[in-house]
């Protein structure tokens, strides 16, 4: 399958371009991005065309990588998915509820697969947690992911701008929805810098919290993921393996998705239900009352 990447950031080239270049089974054919000095330089990088204008990068493509800000990449996706084009997108697939029911809408009409890459969701130490967790009478769980921006090649502006909530609550998401069940209301509070804490309602009775910063001290950095039931606590223990490897992993399956016709449990509808708790906590936020999601 031949694969665009769009985007010209460090995630763009050093995780993207860099799985799909060293991909056995897909084909690395070009780099879009609004500067085009940058697009041809990330694309000299792996001698392919870099460029800025994307109907041409798609005309030439199966399937498009994204690696670009939320409010950047949804109306893309649209354009993608109206041109036939099968999708890996980044997360959160869009900054608003309204902007990810349009990108859910375009796939749904061009009929084309897609995949959202929530990182963890593509290692092999997730899987096995996920279906040990499977397997148990769950009652909750907690996410504590603590890390710090200034200084990082991911100080971008749209996540200054919005905060730990959107960057790094998408991560704590993908692995509390699939153990416990879809969020059904949460209850938001803020801390220090953008520090945010959520308490988070799901399917009968079960409970989570989600603790998510960006802006910690470094001796504060650090991730904690567990689920808790009948046969006792379940821990995420961190995996070695890099996000390049996880981004193979996800173009594997998106291609199999392409080839099968199937529905892939990250697709962008469950993009979708992730943008609609993060706007549900984004309003708890400013009303300090539980907020339903989808309300």
């Amino acid at each position: 399958m031949r694969f665009g990447v769009l985007g010209t950031g460090f995630w763009a080239s050093e995780v993207h371009a860099t799985s799909l270049a060293g991909h056995p089974d897909a084909e690395l054919v070009g780099v879009w991005g609004r500067d085009l000095a940058k697009a041809k330089a990330v694309g000299a990088q792996f001698d392919v065309p870099g460029t800025d204008d994307v109907d041409a990068l798609l005309a030439d493509v199966d399937a498009v990588s994204f690696a670009l800000p939320p409010d950047v990449q949804a109306p893309l996706v649209e354009r993608a998915a109206a041109a036939g084009k099968h999708l890996l997108l980044e997360k959160p697939v869009a900054l608003s509820v309204a902007a990810a029911d349009r990108v859910v809408a375009a796939v749904e009409a061009a009929g084309v697969a897609s995949v959202v890459f929530f990182t963890n969701r593509f290692r092999t130490a997730t899987s096995t947690w996920l279906e040990q967790a499977s397997r148990t009478t769950l009652a909750g769980g907690a996410v504590t992911w603590l890390g710090r921006l200034a200084g990082s090649p991911f100080e971008t502006p749209w996540r200054l701008e919005h905060g730990a909530l959107w960057d790094l609550g998408p991560h704590a998401l993908s692995l509390l929805v699939p153990a416990l069940g879809p969020v059904t209301a949460v209850q938001a509070g803020a801390g220090l810098g953008d520090t945010v804490h959520l308490v988070l309602t799901h399917p009968e009775g079960r409970a989570s919290t989600v603790t998510v910063s960006a802006t910690v001290g470094e001796l504060a950095i650090g991730i904690d993921i567990w689920v808790h039931g009948d046969a006792g606590r379940l821990v995420l223990l961190p995996e070695s393996g890099t996000a390049v490897e996880a981004h193979a992993v996800a173009v594997d399956e998106l291609q199999a998705a392409a080839l099968t016709g199937g529905v892939h449990p990250c697709d962008v509808t469950f993009g979708r239900d992730v943008v609609r708790v993060l706007e549900a906590a984004q309003r708890s936020l400013h009303t300090g009352c539980r907020e339903t999601v989808g309300g």
